[in-house]
């Protein structure tokens, strides 16, 4: 989940067509806006990336390069994809409101492209190692790491105020489209042209990324400052977050989630091959089809009834059951319909709480707030890969799948109790429920 700073200055968009006009209908955002839609695209084209080799270099693992302790192997590269995003929240925080938005994205992802580039070089020359693969994994996150955050603090650069949630859908959207379409080339990438076919896609989709964020035009952050003579002081990460108690309640609570939730990527290898006896194909498929679900979600989200913290705590509900059915039902279209269901929980979840946090968090902490929540959410995300993966080894996927399920419940009953007792605030009313003593 991310959240976006408020904004009020105009920025400049595409002109809209006389039909539009006419019509009383606008264009969607990314056409309207080029300068979104360049940075937007982008982040598309990293994530999908990151996701291709997240779950290429997973399976290649699992079905190429180890033989014993797979699922070991496994979690542990799983783990390294995920671990910089923790680890390195304070100097990402120090970064994104240090430097210029645009220079950030363009150096991060063209550092993503220069390391895929030499990794496909390493394998083309072969005698490829495991731990170079894992190395590659933490530059690769590390890098995107930076660039997530920092497109997110860089949207009131780009889009007007009125158009700050559509810009959180579409920028929320980008994770599924990556989940949809890296993750379906991911495996079939490895079982058709090896780790160096997979890293030169990689480097391909990174240098198209730098490109677009070079060619968009950001608008200066010195018009949203010039009313102060002196900018704020930033504030430390763990004082922002212990002024937030309700967004702090709410990210533990999917911290607690993520424990569970984020070892499908871990199970889904290890499941096509040993239940399943499945190849690349299957992978692609269920990662499709999760992927699908999510992408979904991002945008249907909004139509969820109810407040958020219930709304989520139903959602939850509901993906502990699609994630569980799997140990029960070992059939490949079962399979897909589940993960498609768990993305679409995820998705929706996803869109109510950050619109939540966009009007909630004061604008002068988001930078840092940005940084903290990635590191709250992401910190159960190697502890999930280490866990499950061990775990995968002694114990069958079906087993693995009805552990998520049971694991999910207590989360989803901490949220529904958290909204019972605690009233969701309105927009205007944020700081003083949220901000505590200002």
């Amino acid at each position: 989940m991310t959240a976006t700073p408020e904004t009020s200055a105009p920025v400049t968009s595409a002109p809209v067509t006389e039909e539009a006009a006419a019509g009383g209908r606008r264009a969607p955002l990314i056409l309207r806006n080029r300068a979104f839609g360049a940075v937007w695209l982008g982040q598309v084209l990293t994530q999908a990336a990151v996701r291709m080799f997240q779950v290429g270099v997973s399976w290649w693992i699992v079905a190429y390069a180890v033989q014993d302790a797979r699922g070991l192997a496994s979690g542990l590269f799983m783990a390294a994809c995920t671990l910089p995003a923790v680890a390195l929240a304070p100097v990402v925080a120090a970064a994104v409101a240090r430097f210029a938005h645009r220079s950030v994205l363009r150096t991060t992802a063209a550092l993503a492209g220069a390391t895929a580039g030499v990794l496909a070089l390493w394998a083309y020359g072969g005698g490829l190692p495991l731990t170079a693969v894992y190395a590659a994994a933490l530059a690769l996150a590390t890098c995107q790491a930076f660039f997530d955050p920092c497109l997110t603090t860089s949207v009131p650069e780009l889009v007007d105020d009125a158009d700050i949630e559509t810009a959180t859908g579409f920028e929320l959207s980008t994770q599924s489209l990556a989940g949809l379409g890296g993750a379906f080339l991911g495996a079939l990438a490895v079982d058709r042209a090896g780790v160096a076919g997979l890293a030169v896609g990689c480097a391909v989709a990174y240098a198209g990324a730098a490109v677009l964020v070079a060619s968009a035009r950001f608008r200066s952050p010195a018009s949203s400052a010039a009313a102060s003579d002196e900018p704020p002081a930033r504030r430390p990460l763990r004082r922002i977050l212990g002024e937030l108690p309700y967004v702090r309640r709410i990210l533990v609570c999917f911290t607690a989630a993520n424990l569970f939730t984020a070892a499908v990527f871990v199970v889904i290898p290890l499941y096509t091959r040993s239940v399943l006896h499945g190849g690349g194909g299957t992978v692609a498929l269920l990662e499709a089809s999760l992927g699908a679900g999510a992408l979904v979600g991002a945008f249907t989200g909004t139509r969820v009834p109810g407040r958020p913290t219930v709304a989520g705590a139903w959602c939850l509900g509901l993906m502990a059951l699609a994630l569980a059915l799997p140990g029960l039902f070992a059939h490949r279209p079962v399979i897909a319909g589940c993960l498609a269901v768990a993305g679409w929980c995820a998705g929706a979840v996803s869109v109510r709480f950050v619109a939540l946090f966009q009007r909630l968090v004061p604008p002068a902490d988001k930078p840092g707030f940005f940084a903290v929540m990635q590191a709250v959410l992401g910190a159960s995300l190697p502890v999930a890969s280490l866990v499950f993966g061990f775990a995968g080894d002694l114990l069958s996927p079906q087993t693995l799948c009805l552990v998520q399920g049971v694991g999910l419940l207590p989360a989803a009953c901490a949220l529904a109790l958290l909204g019972s007792r605690t009233p969701e605030p309105e927009p205007s009313e944020a700081p003083e429920v949220l901000g505590g003593t200002r």
